[in-house]
């Protein structure tokens, strides 16, 4: 199996993905935006995988290669690929699928628990997993959970957490790619978000949380093997 993700900054790759990737045998490739890289083929991989990253979708006049990826997205989720959205990745999704994106009345940065809805139930991905568990976050918008989607999980800070659209299409507000490195990248390139803020956590608490960097490797492999469990190709 084929996957390709989109990388917005340097420092945010697919970490526990591309663990996951390696241990299943499959191929993993890139396009770096940030270095105004060009987008393959939509018959170039199976999977898309949309990182996150510190910008806006709405800057796209500070960041022209925004208005492309929307629509090789669009393009993806027409094809019938598997796409997963993470931070701002989900964030494009629903800009895509016709949602409105905008600040957040939080920023949400840290460790902080995730409720499933009744509605996950419905999705054949989302089954197996815990009423409630907790993600690493980084984000300070959100967005309305776009027309047809399954809405999956919300928090305590942001309503909308996670959906789905139409099985193959997921969104993710949080974090479960992160490993210890990715998220000490996150803090060296993005420390002066680290304010006082309800749902901000300092450097230290963050870093101090081992055994939820282990659960979320576990929450992330879940996902991705209820993915190709479902999916396949």
């Amino acid at each position: 199996m084929n996957l390709h993700y989109l990388q917005h900054v340097p420092f945010e790759g697919p970490a526990n993905i591309g663990q996951w990737a390696g241990l299943k045998g499959h191929n993993i490739s890139r396009t770096e935006l940030f270095n105004n890289e060009t987008l393959p083929e939509t018959g170039d991989f199976d999977w898309l995988i949309i990182m996150g990253g510190p910008m806006n979708i709405y800057e796209e006049k500070k960041y022209p290669w925004l208005a492309a990826e929307k629509r090789f997205i669009e393009k993806a989720i027409a094809k019938g690929k598997v796409v997963l959205g993470i931070c701002l990745g989900s964030q494009l999704i629903a800009d895509v699928l016709g949602a409105r994106v905008y600040q957040n009345s939080e920023k949400e940065i840290g460790w902080h628990p995730v409720s499933l809805t009744d509605e996950s139930k419905k999705s054949s991905v989302f089954r197996s997993f815990p009423e409630k568990f907790n993600a690493f976050h980084w984000h300070g918008d959100t967005f309305n959970l776009p027309e047809g989607c399954l809405k999956i999980a919300g928090s305590e800070a942001c309503e909308n957490q996670a959906f789905e659209y139409k099985g193959r299409v997921i969104g993710l507000q949080f974090h479960l790619e992160s490993s210890a490195e990715s998220i000490d990248l996150l803090i060296q390139n993005c420390s002066d978000e680290l304010v006082d803020g309800r749902y901000i956590q300092k450097k230290e608490e963050i870093l101090s949380k081992e055994g939820d960097v282990q659960e979320i490797h576990k929450t992330m492999t879940l996902l991705l093997d209820s993915i190709e469990n479902e999916f396949g190709k």
